[in-house]
């Protein structure tokens, strides 16, 4: 990929990270704080745990391209955290590394970047593994909210909380 390239690819691929941002912060602070403890089934997450995971993970990722490495391990998990540290944690970590990444060069966001020795892409094209995980998780903290009986806001269209509404320009 060229330097060009790199560039418009990364500001295609920010444009939507940056759209979703206010999604994912909107789901996470969704979650009742007096429902941190819950999880689905034996295998799964506590809420917090998914909650932070989801958070951390995107930061993780948006840092490791800014940095264009990927050995910093995630953010470890506050034990204890609340509703409100996560959310905090997430406004205070993503903007930064969102505001790094689009100050990278094109010749900086196309070289290609290790990540654990699985895969070489160039660094923007993590971009798209950043948001694939984070709509996953989205989802499965989405479903944890449902079975909580908890407010499940709108993502991509309405919910049941909150039905689409068409705009009055429609």
């Amino acid at each position: 990929m060229n330097p060009a390239e790199a560039k418009r690819v990364t500001d295609l691929l920010l444009d939507g990270v940056e759209r979703e941002y206010p999604i994912t912060r909107k789901l996470l602070a969704a979650v009742p704080e007096s429902q941190l403890d819950f999880k689905l089934g034996e295998k799964g997450r506590t809420a917090r745990e998914l909650a932070w995971h989801l958070a951390a993970s995107e930061v993780w990722f948006a840092e490791g391209i800014a940095n264009r490495d990927f050995s910093k391990p995630e953010a470890a998990a506050l034990p204890n955290a609340s509703v409100t540290d996560i959310v905090a944690f997430y406004e205070k970590e993503m903007p930064v590394h969102i505001a790094r990444i689009k100050s990278l060069s094109g010749e900086q966001l196309g070289k290609e970047l290790s990540m654990f020795g699985v895969m070489n892409l160039p660094a923007v094209l993590y971009l798209g593994f950043l948001t694939n995980h984070s709509v996953h998780h989205r989802g499965q903290l989405s479903a944890y909210l449902r079975a909580m009986n908890a407010h499940v806001p709108s993502i991509y269209g309405g919910s049941a909380d909150e039905p689409f509404q068409m705009p009055a320009t429609a």
